[in-house]
């Protein structure tokens, strides 16, 4: 049966290569040598990098050379997309403007910003969040970490998590969803969270059900201390911990909370997506969400927003709070432009 979504997310995902991995080079081209922007050999070199990115993603192949190319080529290519574009908007409304001056300018500004963003992306930084609540009994300190994409990111990207957090003296450790994201990381690797003797709850992102056999993952991360808050509840001191899965309906998800909601306690839901807040905004105390990473890379953002109403930091309604974390690391490019990684450190106590 011919399957017309299917079609459609071929011909967008050809556009999107053309328009990230070609176009704007062929725009650097024009305002450089005068040369056309889209001639015949753009669709033979848009197909060689389509071809590329769907082995990428349709395979277990994740080569030394393929992964960067496709990763860092899509941050690159997204910078230099709005780049050429302002650059083209300059050349046409600037009287007497020199087409090879703005090419230039063009040039220095990609790589000028694609050098910082490779640098910021290394940097993970601490946040503070302070609460207060009549429902709370003893003070808490929580940290909150999203989005780390372990597999994406190296081994050595959890360690510099690690290393942040150690020292830092805290009762639970809330893990958002999305701290896997390749079927190929070695579980073993999360050794090292054992030497934090903590109570780690972790919730699934939607990147942990690509991984192959998700479920046995889960289990198998049980071994390494963490508690699977599958649509489940933990409390400690006073605090009812709510963990909803990613793969449920936003309606379900409604449900699942609504019926672990204690009325007399301190109600936090994690959940890795913070589409869920406007429909129980009223029966908790404070959420805790991922996923968006803020945009990552600006001007990303804007268009995140046209997605998700609430894409970063403190928002408040009635008693309840949500906090949506920019995540402690990056999907794809290990690129940041106007973001940072982050861990969250959450004081909770009791109103005076």
């Amino acid at each position: 049966m011919f399957n017309l979504r299917r079609l459609a997310y071929y011909i967008i995902l050809f556009v999107f290569t053309y328009l990230i991995f070609i176009y704007p080079f062929e725009v650097l081209n024009n305002l450089l040598y005068k040369e056309p922007v889209f001639k015949i050999s753009s669709v033979f070199f848009t197909s060689i990098f389509y071809t590329l990115i769907i082995f990428f993603f349709k395979t277990s192949n994740k080569s030394f050379w393929l992964k960067p190319l496709i990763y860092e080529g899509m941050g690159i290519g997204f910078i230099s997309f709005w780049i050429v574009n302002i650059g083209l908007i300059i050349d046409f409304f600037t009287l007497n403007s020199d087409s090879l001056v703005i090419g230039k300018f063009c040039i220095l500004s990609i790589f000028i910003i694609v050098f910082f963003s490779l640098i910021n992306a290394r940097f993970i930084k601490l946040k503070k969040i302070e609460i207060s609540s009549n429902k709370i009994k003893k003070r808490i300190k929580l940290i909150f970490i999203s989005d780390t994409h372990l597999g994406s990111n190296s081994k050595k990207h959890l360690e510099k998590i690690y290393l942040k957090i150690k020292d830092l003296d805290f009762d639970i450790l809330l893990i958002g969803g999305d701290f896997i994201d390749s079927s190929n990381f070695d579980l073993k690797d999360l050794d090292i969270l054992k030497d934090i003797r903590k109570p780690i709850l972790f919730v699934s992102g939607n990147h942990e059900f690509y991984l192959k056999d998700h479920q046995k993952k889960f289990r198998e991360l049980e071994e390494f201390g963490f508690k699977f808050l599958d649509n489940k509840s933990y409390i400690y001191k006073n605090i009812n911990f709510i963990g909803i899965s990613d793969r449920e309906t936003i309606k379900t998800q409604k449900k699942i909370a609504k019926n672990l909601i204690q009325a007399d306690i301190f109600n936090l839901v994690l959940i890795h997506k913070p589409s869920l807040w406007n429909l129980i905004d009223d029966n908790v105390d404070l959420m805790l969400s991922g996923h968006t990473h803020n945009g990552q890379i600006f001007p990303f953002n804007f268009l995140v927003k046209l997605q998700f109403k609430h894409i970063y930091g403190v928002y408040k309604r009635f008693d309840s709070m949500l906090y949506v974390s920019s995540g402690s690391g990056c999907w794809g490019p290990k690129m940041r432009f106007g973001t940072k990684n982050e861990i969250v450190e959450i004081f909770i106590r009791k109103n005076e």
